[in-house]
């Protein structure tokens, strides 16, 4: 009896397949508090993989990154804070700096003519559940792209898009 109740448990798994990866959407908005796109989290074994899709930006490279709270209340962003450092020590920003990176730091993005992007980036310097801690975090697009070296941002300018992330 024990062993064809074990054999069903495992054909039960087998059949529900393999279990899903925790996920979220947000929604992307500008200044005016529209809704311009979404960015959707997934949980994946060694970090994060984030697909964002926004339209209504100026055309060319924007700064990507993960910001310290989940508040997109003021029309600049300012509301959420600093990029993620996840209890790090001094935050050193930047893909390309040697001397480490935040868990905020993400490539960037590239907006076309009509103003619309999508990207599908990877992050292994974050997971979900930190990104969810207790006041969540945000994703924000700005104005300019990162160069991956200059404090504190990279060089990336105005915040013009925010999602929550809770």
């Amino acid at each position: 009896m024990t062993r064809s109740l074990i054999a069903l448990a495992a054909l039960a798994a087998v059949v529900a397949g393999p279990a899903q990866a925790e996920s979220l959407t947000a929604d992307l908005k500008n200044g005016a508090g529209e809704t311009i796109g979404k960015a959707t989290l997934t949980e994946a074994p060694k970090g994060v993989v984030m697909r964002i899709e926004a339209r209504g930006l100026t055309p060319g490279w924007h700064g990507l990154h993960f910001h310290e709270k989940a508040d997109c209340s003021k029309s600049d962003f300012t509301s959420a804070g600093a990029h993620t450092r996840h209890g790090e020590g001094k935050a050193v920003h930047g893909l390309l700096n040697p001397q480490a990176n935040e868990t905020g730091d993400l490539p960037n993005i590239h907006a076309g003519q009509d103003g619309a992007a999508a990207a599908e980036v990877y992050t292994t310097l974050t997971t979900l559940k930190a990104l969810r801690d207790a006041d969540g975090s945000a994703v924000l697009i700005h104005a300019n792209a990162d160069d991956h070296m200059t404090q504190p941002i990279g060089g990336a300018g105005a915040r013009v898009a925010c999602a929550v992330v809770k």
